[in-house]
């Protein structure tokens, strides 16, 4: 089966595919290590390439140049996580997808937990204020009105790969209240978890910290606005990993200049990442930027090339894998 590696940017490839995994890959496959771009698409042949391997900043290819360059393609491996943006084109001309999703959402759920639980013990409450003995004395009387770990509510917006992996994570650590808001989660499916379903309402005014990974679509776009973040309790934390357009700004910094005590971790902004120079998000304590670090980095990278790996091997094999999207799951993941 003829192979390439397709992506804008080579390094990518480079940082993403390890030697090992791409020597694995040469003795299952007929792989060109060349490391092509959408700019190769009108001077090289790729009408006999069977399989695309290929990872963040994918070439975004219409429907006319899948079948005028790629009339053969029949798979197309993505060591990286979200296919929203790419994947319709490939549907339309019956490409199969493969995506490391589900490899991705190890370290955002890791990430996330972990804020969690330091947000719970008033860690965040506390950073800014550690600078002297009475500002260590300020500090220390601001987490005794924190709650902790035990029996606290927590609210996961979005049960996805993500939210499930931060749910059982949670439920594995600490004696945690967990409350989910998912439009798809059935009843059947929030009690097999031991998680109790809730509007954003409740999730919003009753949880000690609230965590979101809602799928990003049209629908959930500034979903997260003045509505519900007024209804933030004192001490409360948002943390977002998810989207950074499923929040409306200007409402998240008006609710935490109403009440200081709230609290917001933000790996990813919205309209910019970063924000502008001038954004007020870098104006208030009770903001934490963090440079979107919750996804995959480092080594951990490595480990969403040997998902597709083993997605190859399992399509080679004729074996179903749960790496495999379809187009009627784009409506419900992120």
């Amino acid at each position: 089966m003829k192979s390439i590696f397709l992506c804008n940017t080579p390094a990518i490839i480079d940082k993403v595919y390890p030697k090992e995994t791409i020597v694995a890959l040469q003795q299952e496959v007929d792989l060109d290590t060349t490391i092509f771009t959408g700019k190769d698409l009108e001077s090289h042949d790729f009408s006999k390439i069977e399989a695309i391997f290929a990872s963040w900043d994918i070439p975004i290819l219409s429907d006319e140049q899948v079948r005028e360059h790629f009339p053969n393609l029949k798979y197309v491996f993505y060591a990286a996580g979200s296919v929203q943006y790419f994947a319709k084109p490939l549907f339309a001309n019956n490409v199969r997808v493969f995506s490391a999703w589900s490899a991705n959402a190890i370290p955002v759920a890791e990430y996330t937990i972990s804020q969690i639980i330091l947000a719970n013990k008033g860690f965040f409450h506390t950073i800014n204020k550690v600078k002297s003995k009475s500002g260590y004395l300020s500090a220390q009387a601001a987490t005794k009105a924190l709650p902790g770990n035990y029996k606290t509510s927590i609210g996961i917006l979005g049960v996805g790969q993500i939210g499930q992996r931060v749910i059982e994570g949670l439920q594995k650590q600490t004696n945690s209240i967990i409350k989910v808001y998912d439009p798809y989660l059935s009843n059947e499916a929030a009690a097999s978890m031991n998680v109790q379903k809730a509007s954003l309402e409740e999730i919003f005014s009753t949880c000690q910290t609230i965590s979101n990974h809602v799928a990003n679509l049209p629908t959930t776009q500034k979903l997260f606005d003045y509505k519900y973040f007024s209804l933030m309790k004192d001490n409360a934390v948002f943390i977002n990993t998810g989207r950074g357009a499923q929040v409306e700004v200007s409402s998240l910094i008006k609710a935490l200049k109403e009440q200081p005590s709230r609290f917001a971790v933000l790996d990813v902004t919205d309209p910019t990442e970063p924000p502008e120079d001038d954004s007020e998000l870098y104006k208030l304590d009770n903001i934490l930027i963090t440079p979107h670090i919750a996804g995959s980095s480092g080594n951990e990278v490595h480990r969403m090339a040997e998902l597709m790996l083993d997605a190859f091997r399992a399509v080679k094999a004729g074996r179903v894998t749960p790496t495999e999207v379809s187009l009627e799951m784009l409506d419900k993941m992120a």
